[in-house]
């Protein structure tokens, strides 16, 4: 897949105290990986895709590029008005984008308030266009902004509603396409792709950046998590007849408005093989922190398709530190793992790409070596939704040497694993 690059590279973007984004030709775009600033290359810039969004950050300085001594360069006042204050800007890139460069900015005092739960990608100006540091990352239009027109989506979810009133999980999938902008609840009323299952309002990790449940204080979450477990048949009234859609068709339990779905296995169970019994068309797959083998195996044994394995570190010490896991460790993770490869069961990782940490020297060797030993099939290269700064003290990560970059990791990955597949989005396999 071809991707258009700039001839030059862009210049620094900046914002003022009212939000208004402009540019400032004296210094160059950086990004940043982990606590790095440095120059992107052209091959690592792309226009800003479509259905994308610019965020302004507060209480953070831009940082740019000095293209006169290559160093990084902070712009600490407004250049119209030396009076007024200044504001990074990142780019929230569109789905089936992946980042090669945090945008690159420094903190205006020692605590400023944590950044939402979004990525926040290196954006910059050139020839009468944003650029931002990104590659596609996967072919599928599946939640391609140009597919949803929000008028045919509110008549679609209306319909829908008022087609299942009795069942609670369509009442929620309902709020999420109307009010939260879920495009995989929008792509289930318009009947297309992969449809979401949630059904647990429990988890059995505490991640860091979780979408749905945050402490008080903290940053907001994106969304509310489910309040109840829905039925069997709830489940299957809202799977069957999407599987049955002409095309290839996903139905997935684990999503961003719930909990741990391997909490509720017993009744996910019961949901698939009533499924089953009706139709053997399409995916039924589990996006799970993969923290019960036992559960996976009951799930594989009643005609799971395959999963997806959260992962956002594949060091042990790492892993803990993100998702605080409550009884279980990343060993748990990669016993799921096989316990579906014994299956002959398809398993993705979904791999959060934070630049700087999943690109350095021993989180790559970590992650080869998971790779070679569990086999997965398929690696979705998501970008962590994340204050960058806040990930960095999470995790404990350490100012070492600059990281490899992650074209430079994505190549020496597909180099050392020929037969691995990636991607963004959960494939279909029927």
């Amino acid at each position: 897949m071809a991707q258009v690059h700039p001839d030059q590279i862009p210049c620094l973007v900046y914002a003022d105290e009212q939000g208004q984004i402009s540019d400032f030709p004296e210094l160059n775009m950086a990004g940043r990986l982990a606590d790095y600033f440095e120059q992107p290359q052209l091959e690592d810039l792309i226009p800003l895709p479509e259905g994308s969004e610019l965020f302004v950050l507060p209480e953070r300085y831009p940082v740019g590029i000095d293209p006169n001594d290559r160093g990084p360069a902070r712009l600490a006042e407004n250049p119209e008005n030396p009076h007024e204050g200044v504001q990074a800007v990142a780019a929230f890139i569109a789905p089936a984008h992946t980042a090669n460069h945090i945008t690159a900015f420094e903190k205006t005092g020692s605590n400023p308030p944590s950044l939402p739960l979004f990525a926040y990608t290196a954006v910059g100006w050139h020839d009468g266009q944003f650029w931002v540091s990104a590659f596609r990352s996967d072919t599928s239009s599946r939640q391609n902004f140009s597919r949803f027109s929000q008028e045919h989506i509110r008549e679609r979810t209306s319909k829908g509603l008022k087609k299942h009133p009795s069942n609670r999980l369509v009442q929620h999938l309902g709020k999420c396409s109307l009010t939260y902008g879920c495009p995989a609840a929008k792509n289930l009323f318009l009947g297309r792709e992969e449809a979401p299952l949630p059904t647990s309002p429990t988890c059995n990790a505490q991640c860091v950046g979780c979408i749905s449940l945050q402490p008080s204080g903290c940053c907001p979450s994106t969304q509310d998590r489910i309040q109840f477990v829905p039925t069997a048949e709830e489940i299957a009234e809202i799977a069957i007849p999407h599987l049955n859609l002409t095309g290839k068709t996903v139905v997935s339990f684990g999503q961003g408005c719930e909990g741990e779905p391997l909490l509720q296995a017993k009744t996910i169970a019961q949901a698939i093989k009533k499924i089953r019994k009706q139709t053997s068309a399409g995916t039924i797959n589990c996006n799970t922190n993969a923290s019960l083998p036992e559960a996976v195996e009951k799930l594989a044994k009643a005609g799971l398709d395959s999963i997806r394995v959260s992962l956002s570190s594949a060091q042990i010490e790492k892993h803990a530190l993100y998702y605080r896991p409550k009884g279980f460790s990343l060993d748990s993770v990669k016993e799921s793992i096989s316990v579906m490869k014994k299956m002959n069961k398809f398993v993705s990782l979904n791999y959060f790409v934070f630049p700087g940490f999943t690109d350095d020297k021993q989180e790559y060797q970590a992650f080869c070596d998971l790779v070679q030993n569990f086999q997965p099939d398929f690696i979705q290269l998501r970008n962590m939704n994340m204050d960058p700064d806040w990930y960095i003290e999470t995790i404990a990560l350490e100012q070492g040497e600059k990281s490899m970059g992650i074209q430079t990791w994505l190549t020496k990955i597909k180099q050392t694993f020929p037969n691995l597949n990636f991607g963004y989005f959960n494939p279909a396999l029927f």
